[in-house]
């Protein structure tokens, strides 16, 4: 009997232009969208190039040593050894195991200086991935830098220790987080809870395969459970949805969010709106009393059940909502387009072509495009300018202090022939 025998050889590791571990000293010089530090230094076998290193937990103007851990083709990461000299801007910490929790980017940096810092990556990103130099409105801050977040879900692994999120620079290793400083009190009084029955149950071996558990603060309390309906209130609304559905994490701040859409769409004139990604009324809901009629769009039939109760709950007569087909999204549509705004707040991966070419097609008179992740957002809008669009505000909003993340909002309104 023979067997064929396969020898797989381990990549070699690039030690070009730092062998693993090298320590270096440079400065840093700015941040990038992710909210890591980046700075340069000379390559070792020609001093006249410059080398770029990422060093997360750093500040811009600081100078600092670090330990190269990866080369890359044209930079290399690096672990923070110590802080030489720290930027004016550094703050302690309030979490006791950031830099290790992959929660949060910011917590070292005052906040004002994080919305500025936000606001130039919006205004790079603009240009960068856009092509477009525009004005980018100062990030609206959060009425709470800590203690917003009214949604976590910690994770664990069957076998290994720990009930928390992912470990800072890994994708599945999981540190254990006994207390989250940016959610809520409410939902940190009921992680001690959560935790010890989880363990118990993960001890009794009741769990057969890794987890995620959700902590979701609503008017009703903390909910634990995927299934259960929960209500959030925004400014006068009351939005009923499931737990496990998306909702904007940060209530506190949502008022002043809405609102600001709201005005946005109306001020093109539109007298109709429609929101296209709508889940269970939030913004149409928020913007009705701006609009003779306005219709929610969703490919979720139960978020559009949802969003109809809420509409009833809420009285409001004049919105209407329906579950369309991702392949014919404005089908039946009856609004003029040339007198209709459209709301859009796509997933993070931004619009797919098939969305935005039913869009162009309608040919709103305005878009009030909501992202959670600017850079595809600046992807999108290069599609916006060829359709004939032009960008009329940019205005950022800190949904989520701490981190790398934000809101961005950017208006369009169509050119005129």
């Amino acid at each position: 009997m023979c067997f064929l025998c396969f020898v797989v050889k381990k990549k070699k590791a690039n030690d070009h232009p730092f062998p693993y571990h090298h320590e270096l000293e440079l400065e840093i010089s700015t941040l990038t969208n992710r909210g890591v530090g980046l700075g340069r230094v000379s390559l070792p076998d020609d001093a006249t190039a410059s080398w770029v290193v990422m060093v997360p937990f750093t500040l811009p103007g600081e100078r600092v040593r670090a330990r190269v851990f990866r080369n890359h083709k044209n930079y290399s990461e690096a672990d923070l050894v110590s802080v030489l000299t720290p930027s004016p801007h550094r703050v302690q910490p309030r979490c006791p195991i950031f830099g290790t929790c992959g929660g949060c980017q910011y917590q070292h940096l005052a906040y004002a200086e994080q919305l500025l810092w936000k606001q130039r990556q919006v205004e790079e990103l603009l240009q960068h991935m856009a092509g477009i130099t525009h004005p980018v409105a100062p990030v609206i801050g959060s009425p709470r830098e800590y203690g917003y977040r009214s949604k976590i879900t910690p994770h664990f692994k069957i076998g290994k220790d720990g009930i928390g999120f992912l470990r800072q620079g890994t994708r599945f290793d999981i540190v254990d987080v006994p207390q989250c400083d940016i959610a809520t009190p409410e939902i940190n009084a009921k992680l001690t809870e959560v935790r010890t029955i989880a363990q118990a149950r993960l001890a009794a071996g009741e769990y057969k395969r890794d987890a995620t558990l959700l902590l979701r603060h609503a008017l009703e309390g903390v909910v634990t459970d995927y299934d259960a309906v929960i209500t959030e209130q925004v400014g006068d609304l009351k939005l009923r949805f499931l737990a496990r559905d998306f909702f904007q994490n940060n209530p506190f701040i949502l008022p002043a969010f809405t609102r600001y859409v709201r005005e946005q769409a109306a001020a093109s004139g539109a007298r109709f709106l429609v929101d296209a990604y709508c889940g269970s009324g939030l913004f149409a809901l928020s913007a009705a009393s701006a609009f003779e009629r306005v219709a929610g769009v969703e490919i979720s039939e139960t978020s559009i059940a949802f969003a109809n109760q809420n509409a009833a709950a809420n009285d409001i007569a004049n919105a209407s909502f329906l579950a369309g087909d991702a392949s014919a999204i404005f089908a039946g549509l009856e609004f003029p387009a040339a007198d209709t705004a459209v709301i859009i707040d796509p997933p993070r991966k931004g619009c797919d072509e098939l969305f935005l070419n039913q869009l162009f097609a309608f040919g709103p008179r305005a878009v009030v495009y909501v992202s959670c992740d600017p850079a595809t957002q600046m992807r999108d809008l290069r599609h916006f300018i060829e359709a004939g669009y032009e960008l009329s505000a940019v205005q950022p909003f800190d949904l989520f202090p701490q981190t790398r993340h934000l809101e961005c909002v950017i208006t369009l309104r169509r050119r005129a022939n």
